[in-house]
């Protein structure tokens, strides 16, 4: 079986920054399949087609003469399942790596293909899974950018396109220096504790950690003898974005609190209910003494050690539009950061 380092990479993505319960590569229709919607798929080829022809002479099906046609050669590289209590998300994911950059033909022909991708992903979803709500991501590490400046505003108006005819799907590219900051930065982040084999490029990042752990732990011993922190080490603010508010407060909170970003003074009022709703709006004190009475459903697992004593972590962490934890913490990480 053929192995695809990006498919591997965002396999791991979708699981563990995403938080996909279910995720499959190289997801493909297959013919036994009941195709539902047929009519109204009909009409948006129609119209996809329609718009790109007329305004770029793009002609973004070329041979497919049929719906069926064109469904039957879809394959999505990574498709994720995320079941929410606010409902179900699907994520879909087709990667490219052309080291010499993005090429499909022409300048033109590249940005055909990639449109076609994922409109037809779009169909696919709507088609078989009944579900008119998606991310559907179109990435490549190296997208030269004379296409890029092509490509950018065609995805632009296909998200207008879907939007108008009340689908709820969000194409997305990721390239370039977005690839890096969107994608890598926030897997090795939320990485930590992952030992899954399947999980390829996890294993790889891990294996070259193990050979550079020696080097680094002697680093952060020197930098804290000095009483100095690398702020490269908590230097992610794009990458926050694709984490969500409880990973970000896991990984990143917690290093921070044990790694001394926290006063003495802070630590005492994190375990208040006061200082936690103010600083995080959150309903339970930050953290707990592992020799203390509390909710252990309310808590993380893992304790985080500071200065010799072991704390436990609120997981009570929500970002809803009644209740948006994120600016509370994103606050307290970019404060105390320029602290030091």
């Amino acid at each position: 079986m053929k192995i695809e380092m990006g498919e591997s990479l965002f396999y791991s993505w979708l699981r563990h920054v995403k938080e996909c319960q279910i995720v499959q590569t190289n997801w493909k229709v297959s013919t036994q399949w009941q195709l539902e919607n047929t009519d109204e798929l009909e009409r948006m080829m129609s119209v996809v087609d329609t718009y790109y022809s007329q305004k770029y002479e793009y002609h973004i099906f070329r041979g497919n003469t049929s719906l069926y046609q064109l469904l039957q050669q879809g394959e999505c590289d990574v498709l994720g399942v995320s079941v929410q209590n606010s409902g179900v998300k699907y994520y879909a994911v087709d990667v490219a790596f052309h080291e010499a950059g993005l090429n499909y033909g022409t300048k033109e022909v590249t940005v055909m293909k990639v449109l076609e991708k994922c409109a037809r992903t779009a169909f696919c979803l709507h088609g078989y899974l009944n579900t008119t709500e998606a991310e559907i991501i179109f990435a490549s590490p190296k997208i030269n950018p004379a296409v890029l400046l092509e490509l950018t505003p065609c995805i632009e108006e296909m998200n207008e396109i879907f939007t108008d005819n009340k689908y709820d799907f969000r194409f997305r590219v990721i390239a370039n220096d977005e690839y890096n900051d969107l994608v890598l930065k926030p897997i090795l982040i939320a990485s930590e504790g992952i030992s899954d084999t399947s999980e390829l490029f996890l294993r790889s990042y891990q294996m070259y950690k193990m050979f550079s752990a020696e080097r680094n732990s002697a680093e952060r011993i020197q930098r804290r003898t000095k009483n100095l922190v690398s702020h490269s080490e908590y230097d992610g603010a794009d990458a926050y974005k694709e984490l969500k508010v409880g990973k970000l407060a896991q990984v990143i909170l917690g290093r921070m609190i044990a790694d001394g970003y926290a006063s003495d003074e802070e630590i005492e009022e994190m375990q208040t209910f006061e200082y936690s709703k103010e600083h995080f709006d959150l309903q339970f004190p930050l953290l707990v003494r592992d020799d203390a009475e509390y909710s252990k459903v309310r808590y993380y697992a893992k304790p985080i050690y500071v200065k010799g004593q072991a704390y436990f972590m609120c997981s009570q962490w929500y970002e809803t539009s009644a209740n948006n934890d994120r600016p509370y913490l994103l606050r307290w990480i970019e404060e105390h950061i320029d602290r030091t």
